[in-house]
């Protein structure tokens, strides 16, 4: 499966679910944007490795909303901490969707440990986590979106881009609209 097919059907969840949409840096934010915008999606346009803990954070934050956070394997691989500080938390409103094509997409595609032998499944678990699945294509993406609404899916997928168009919305919009959808009334 391809990264953009993943993004698909975790739009569709998002959407479903009217949960908040955390997308990892450079190109799968846009391949989000095309795919499905709207306001309850956060692009992390910078900060490589930090989608995860943002999604963590505003699921902490904001325990009646729902969180879903997609993350890369080369992004997952910078910020592994991150893996740990889930399962220490394990909040039953996080969903992190980590896609995992063994290459760093945003910048050419070179390779990550992911294409050799490293096994981010094996590392959530090993940091704790309770409810981890991975899958490799489309239907069985499908099946753990529906059964899991926290835990960690794990999507292998072919590596490349799919030629997105650049989002047509500056920082600022982004944040913007993101905060008038999540953020809560003063008390």
């Amino acid at each position: 499966m391809k990264r953009i097919d993943a993004i698909r059907e975790i739009a569709a969840k998002a959407k479903e679910s009217s949960s908040l949409l955390v997308a990892n840096i450079g190109v799968p934010c846009k391949e989000l944007y095309n795919v499905y915008d709207m306001p309850n999606n956060f692009y992390m346009l910078g900060s490589m490795g930090l989608a995860s803990s943002i999604g963590l954070g505003l699921a902490l934050s904001i325990p009646d909303k729902k969180v879903l956070t997609i993350e890369g394997d080369g992004s997952v691989l910078m910020n592994m901490g991150s893996l740990a500080t889930i399962a220490s938390f394990e909040p039953e409103n996080y969903l992190l969707v980590i896609i995992d094509n063994g290459s760093y997409g945003s910048t050419g595609n070179q390779p990550t440990a992911t294409s050799r032998n490293t096994d981010l499944a094996a590392i959530a678990k090993g940091a704790g986590n309770k409810k981890v699945c991975v899958v490799d294509d489309v239907q069985s993406l499908k099946k753990a979106l529906l059964c899991m609404d926290y835990g960690i899916i794990v999507v292998k997928a072919i590596k490349g881009n799919s030629g997105a168009d650049v989002i047509e919305l500056n920082p600022e919009q982004i944040i913007d609209r993101f905060m008038d959808i999540s953020s809560r009334p003063s008390q």
